[in-house]
């Protein structure tokens, strides 16, 4: 089966606006696409094997959550949202946008979550070490991992508007030139 609409993962720590991102950019799309929130796809569907009471999360199945998207992503016209990325096989997407925040506005935003300290710090941490950036690099070609600034609203419309650009030029078939029309912006985080 041949896609006739791109597969993109939007991946980052949490908060750093991953569904928002992916909300806007389905309908800004210039093709049909469907968002699939991994993480509520786990609960719903049950793709976990229970929920772990320290780090108030479930503990994903990641073979039932492949098995659950393998079909959707053959088809194409997806934009999976999730915290990691390393999970997905290579061959499954089309862009990886990795979203990364300034780690003060991080915290602030998963406090407002009502997350736990613990969880709140692990996560501010991985993202000062860039960790589902490094992920992200390690599992994908470089040539399809693209890494953006999620700091405000500004930067929401400017990504989104990048990955349509992508999007436009995907569709029209530009196998021959690497350049994805999108560039990172990612500076070092303080």
């Amino acid at each position: 089966m041949v896609k006739r609409s791109p597969t993109i993962v939007i991946t980052g720590t949490p908060g750093t606006g991953k569904s928002t991102h992916a909300q806007l950019l389905v309908e800004t799309s210039p093709t049909p696409l469907r968002h699939v929130n991994v993480g509520e796809l786990v609960k719903s569907k049950g793709l976990h094997q229970g929920f772990d009471e320290e780090w108030q999360s479930y503990t994903v199945d990641e073979d039932k959550v492949l098995d659950e998207l393998e079909p959707l992503v053959a088809a194409g016209g997806l934009v999976l949202d999730w915290h990691t990325c390393d999970v997905f096989p290579e061959r499954w997407a089309d862009l990886v946008v990795v979203l990364r925040c300034q780690h003060t506005l991080l915290w602030d935003r998963l406090e407002k979550r009502g997350y736990p300290l613990k969880k709140i710090q692990e996560n501010n941490e991985a993202e000062i070490m860039g960790v589902v950036s490094d992920e992200a690099r390690e599992s994908y070609q470089p040539g399809i991992v693209v890494e953006l600034e999620s700091n405000t609203m500004e930067d929401l419309e400017e990504n989104v508007a990048r990955v349509v650009a992508w999007i436009e030029q995907w569709l029209n078939n530009d196998d021959d030139n690497d350049d994805h029309g999108i560039e990172n912006n990612h500076s070092e985080m303080e």
